[in-house]
């Protein structure tokens, strides 16, 4: 399973929580790429929702991860 951002993208807008069934029924309705409906298929059958692409991709790149210098004086 491989994510980049542009592949992250696609779920932004996904109705969080959800399953795996959920997500991939979501990116298929909404014409998401092929490597997002895979990288779907391939998380564990799970009972419980995922919350947010943090918990499919734990490296997903938050504002926190874009923004470390805002608060440095120059």
């Amino acid at each position: 399973m491989i994510w980049t951002l542009e592949l992250a993208s696609y779920l932004d807008d996904a109705p969080w929580p959800a399953t795996k069934e959920e997500l991939i029924d979501y990116a298929v309705r909404t014409g998401a790429p092929l490597e997002v409906i895979q990288n779907l298929e391939e998380l564990e059958d799970s009972d419980e929702p995922y919350e947010s692409m943090e918990e499919i991709w734990p490296d997903y790149p938050t504002d926190e991860d874009f923004f470390f210098e805002d608060d440095k004086e120059y």
